[in-house]
């Protein structure tokens, strides 16, 4: 039986497994997209480099997430428009709570909307890239 990767996270990639673990988020500016994620989102910051002359990279991860961000300039296979990455996923457990814990760090997040019992609340970053809060009352 294989290990699950939330339990392990340094688990082997077994053949046949594709794990999305980055998702490039275009923006303008990296250190106020930065402040924007770490500080008020609450992503924690693992990486922050500069590995070649006008090269950067910034990874951020989401609390409990096995799937970061990436921020980056000078790396053209990843140039895209600031701003252009829309309704990426944020699974929580209390809608709510996670709302008013983002609205507590100033995040503008929009009021919790119920799609036919899944609950979706929705923020954008300073580029307006958008981010949705998603809750399913069945999922432990």
């Amino acid at each position: 039986m294989s290990e699950n990767p939330i339990e392990n996270p340094t688990a082997a990639v077994e053949a046949g497994v594709y794990l999305l673990e980055l998702v490039p988020v275009p923006v303008t500016d990296i250190d106020r997209a930065k402040a924007f994620y770490s500080e008020k989102a609450g992503f924690k910051v693992d990486v922050d480099v500069t590995p070649a002359d006008g090269v950067r990279i910034v990874q951020l991860t989401p609390p409990g997430s096995y799937c970061s961000i990436t921020l980056s300039s000078g790396l053209p296979t990843l140039d895209m428009p600031a701003g252009s990455i829309r309704g990426l996923h944020l699974v929580v457990a209390d809608i709510e709570a996670s709302r008013a814990e983002l609205i507590g760090r100033g995040v503008d997040v929009a009021p919790v909307e119920d799609m036919g019992g899944v609950f979706y609340a929705s923020f954008a970053d300073p580029d307006g890239n958008t981010w949705t809060l998603q809750h399913m009352p069945w999922r432990p």
